[in-house]
């Protein structure tokens, strides 16, 4: 098999011939079709999020064929198409997870973090958090649902059924949530960097009602706004967007500082909440609802072996919805 691997942080991805790696128990490997390229990622290369597993291969929307079967797997079978998310294992034993919320255990496993993902031209996985897929939609433009659409849908739900809402930061999970919002009957007001005409007309072609700079004020007060940027200063800027009882979520997994701000602009019960992770009901239900919408994922393909170029253009801006890599 053939990998981009990150060997250090901060350091470009390497591409390297591997062995081929055999499933364990409860494991599948899957030949992968697509892997998408998420922000998560580029934490994960750029050092911000801490103690990842080294050498590690990154990839957390990873689409592919099932190859190899591990025992004691139930309910998949080589040839079967699954997704692979950003939770790749859990405990099972804790208290978070006996209660229905594994997305909070304690001891978890996460692809292309702490366990090798799908910037390769195969991956083992544990065959409980893997998506069955089904034939239908093309793996390229499936591939951006497996994170961008699942923290999206997540942090939708935590947002509540408001119907006016806020989206800062319009990339690839904002591109899909649209979609969803759309079609649930809400008005969605996108935030783009200030001046980003381009982003602003995407937002526009998908449905929203109004696209501005995060530097605006929209022309309604919101009842929730959802905030995928990594920037902690939007966080005032859309408290003070929000009306009355309106909540805020921050939907990413990293996060630069928040500044300081008056206790005014949270009084009047605005709440400000943080998602992490999702859980496999979570993917189960977005995964439905996904085909059910006929979401369209707006995408640009790359070869695996220039995934550091992928990331690169991420990191700028250069591209609207999300970046894909084909091996």
């Amino acid at each position: 098999m053939k990998a981009m691997i990150l060997n250090h942080a901060r350091t470009p991805l390497v591409w390297t011939d591997l062995p081929d790696r055999l499933p364990g128990h409860g494991e599948i490997r899957v030949q992968v079709l697509a892997c998408g390229v998420c922000r998560t990622d580029l934490h994960v290369v750029d050092g911000e999020l801490p103690h990842p597993n080294s050498p590690i291969v990154p990839g957390h929307e990873v689409i592919g064929r099932i190859d190899a079967v591990g025992s004691g797997v139930d309910g998949l079978a080589v040839g079967d198409r699954v997704g692979i998310p950003w939770l790749g294992h859990t405990c099972g034993v804790c208290r978070f997870c006996r209660s229905g919320r594994e997305n909070l255990c304690d001891a978890p496993l996460f692809t292309g973090y702490t366990r090798d993902g799908g910037f390769a031209t195969s991956t083992i996985a544990d065959a409980r958090f893997a998506f069955p897929l089904g034939e239908t939609g093309d793996a390229v433009d499936l591939a951006p649902l497996l994170c961008a659409g699942l923290i999206g849908w997540r942090a939708l739900k935590l947002a509540g059924e408001g119907k006016h809402l806020g989206l800062y930061g319009f990339g690839a999970a904002a591109h899909i949530l649209t979609q969803v919002a759309r079609w649930q009957g809400r008005e969605v007001y996108a935030f783009t960097r200030p001046g980003d005409h381009t982003a602003q007309a995407f937002a526009r072609s998908l449905g929203a009602i109004w696209a501005g700079g995060s530097d605006e004020a929209p022309p309604v007060a919101l009842d929730a706004a959802i905030i995928f940027a990594t920037v902690g200063d939007l966080v005032p800027c859309a408290l003070r967007a929000i009306d009355k009882g309106g909540r805020v979520v921050c939907a990413g997994i990293h996060m630069s500082d928040i500044p300081a701000f008056p206790y005014d602009v949270l009084w009047e019960e605005r709440q400000l909440v943080s998602v992490a992770n999702l859980t496999r009901q979570d993917g189960l239900e977005f995964l439905k609802l996904a085909a059910q919408i006929g979401i369209v994922t707006t995408v640009t393909r790359y070869r695996l072996d220039q995934a550091n170029q992928a990331l690169a253009d991420l990191r700028a801006g250069r591209f609207e919805g999300a970046a894909v890599l084909v091996p």
